[in-house]
């Protein structure tokens, strides 16, 4: 591995800042690279590329590696955020990092890093690669409380092959300490959570520079009226915080208090958001679900026995049943019925350790078992208002 070239992404963070170190340590020739892909306000309250480049090049500077920055702004507006609105105008929830991953980080950054002379382009991502008779899969990393494959599961096999992962087995807290005994800047830095490369910032108000948005009613199931929604796009399946509903006499228990709110639905065409009352409330529970833009790390797809599958990062893997349709349709049933499935995320499926694949969530219910797709959420598709 000794003077083996890699291009390390350099975000100002902690984990991509020991990552740059540890393969130092082993012995590759390391050149960081900080990808600036976000314009449209960068001297904004919220923005803080600013900081993130001068943390970097701190660290840089420390463990004695060069840097660059190089932006690809124009490549994250076409491929990744002009998806993201099209994805909200259809009143879905997408999930950005899993395309700035596939498609800046994974794509654009990995050309860039080829074309420097790199042979491997490495990230401070916790997941783990290995070589399977000449195939590769993509593996949990050894800290389950930050494992990362569920944002990484569209990388194909070309994109794995030149890849490292220096945090797949090690954990956080271990990633901190190293960071202290190295002294750098970052090592109590807050972890990102924003949204990919545009940062932490009010979501609604950022959404709504670049989304319509009309006004309508919030019903329950029964069809009562219980207040008025800003705009369908701003809310999401699930969603208990900030519908405005509260306070409704006709939905109150007998001492006057009132069960939680939660948003269960949408009907595009009536402009409607529906919710309903507790959280184990029937509309928020689903058997199945149906999901499209099929992506497999093994560039096939696996077996559909012996499968779990999370529908959201921070769900627990669960068993299902996968059914394949189509060429890029997977219907996936839930041994037990999951809660708040919702269009736009993805549903990534796992056996074991390795991280199969996944697609982008379309509707909740038992189609392609025979039954009807459930649930309220009406994306233009003549879907029912009922469930089934």
């Amino acid at each position: 591995m000794r003077g083996k070239k890699v291009v390390v992404g350099m975000s100002g963070g902690v984990d991509s800042s020991v990552s740059a170190w540890l393969l130092k340590e082993q012995g590759y020739e390391v050149v960081g690279l900080f990808m600036k892909n976000w314009e449209d306000d960068d001297d904004d309250t919220f923005c803080s590329a600013r900081q993130d480049w001068l943390d970097a090049v701190t660290v840089a500077d420390i463990i004695g590696i060069d840097i660059e920055v190089v932006n690809f702004s124009g490549e994250y507006k076409d491929r990744v955020f002009a998806d993201f609105l099209r994805e909200y105008e259809a009143g879905r929830t997408p999930n950005p990092d899993v395309l700035c991953n596939a498609e800046i980080k994974f794509r654009a950054f990995l050309d860039h890093a080829l074309l420097l002379g790199a042979e491997r382009m490495a990230t401070g991502h916790y997941a783990r690669v290995r070589e399977n008779d000449g195939r590769f899969e993509l593996l949990k990393a050894w800290d389950e409380r930050k494992d990362q494959s569920y944002f990484l599961h569209r990388l194909n096999q070309s994109q794995l092959s030149k890849t490292l992962f220096p945090l797949g087995e090690i954990k956080k807290t271990e990633v901190r300490k190293i960071a202290e005994r190295l002294r750098l800047p970052n090592a109590g830095k807050k972890d990102s959570t924003g949204i990919c490369f545009i940062g932490e910032r009010p979501f609604r108000a950022f959404l709504s520079r670049y989304l319509s948005h009309t006004p309508g009613p919030i019903k329950t199931p029964e069809g009562d009226v219980v207040g008025e929604h800003v705009g369908l796009s701003f809310y999401t399946i699930g969603q208990r915080k900030g519908i405005g509903v509260g306070g409704v006499k006709s939905h109150q228990r007998a001492d006057g208090t009132s069960p939680a709110w939660y948003v269960a639905g949408k009907d595009l065409r009536s402009n409607v958001l529906y919710v309903v009352q507790g959280h184990a409330h029937p509309w928020l529970l689903s058997p199945a679900l149906r999901a499209g833009q099929a992506s497999w790390v093994a560039e096939t797809a696996p077996r559909e026995e012996g499968l779990l599958v999370k529908t959201r990062y921070r769900q627990a893997d669960v068993p299902c049943y996968l059914r394949l349709t189509g060429d890029d349709g997977i219907v996936a049933r839930f041994n037990e019925p999951q809660w708040a499935v919702t269009p736009g995320q993805s549903a990534v499926f796992y056996r074991d350790e390795v991280c199969l694949g996944g697609g982008v969530i379309e509707g909740a219910g038992d189609a392609g078992w025979g039954g009807s797709l459930c649930g309220v959420v009406s994306l233009n598709e003549g879907r029912s208002e009922s469930r089934s």
